[in-house]
């Protein structure tokens, strides 16, 4: 079992900055891959960015390439997303999941979910 919980949502500008973190509860998250996914209101979860265990591999979606950056501290037990550059339409809850499986932009990967955190972006 692992337990998630995102911090660094909030309130920002468009073409503001902000950055997420998810912390987690089990010592063993190095083995875990992890994915960022967002929910606007009345619109299906997407899937933002990704990192695998030892944060070799990163995948994005194609939306956010180039802005957004996924990273991790295995030491800290927290994987990180740097938002840059956002935009109005990017406001949603965003949510991180973490599978010791394989890593992808499939929510049903995932295993595991935090509660997610709120970003507004205000035009």
């Amino acid at each position: 079992q692992v337990q998630l919980v995102e911090s660094g949502g909030g309130l920002v500008q468009a073409g503001g900055s902000l950055r997420l973190s998810c912390a987690a509860s089990r010592r063993s998250f190095s083995n875990y891959a992890v994915g960022w996914f967002r929910q606007a209101p009345g619109k299906e979860r997407e899937f933002v960015a990704a990192i695998d265990w030892n944060g070799m591999r990163t995948y994005y979606a194609e939306s956010v390439k180039g802005r957004f950056t996924i990273s991790r501290d295995n030491a800290k037990n927290t994987v990180y997303l740097q938002m840059n550059s956002l935009k109005p339409e990017e406001t949603a809850v965003y949510y991180c999941a973490a599978d010791p499986g394989r890593v992808g932009p499939r929510p049903n990967l995932y295993a595991y979910w935090g509660q997610g955190t709120q970003v507004t972006v205000s035009s």
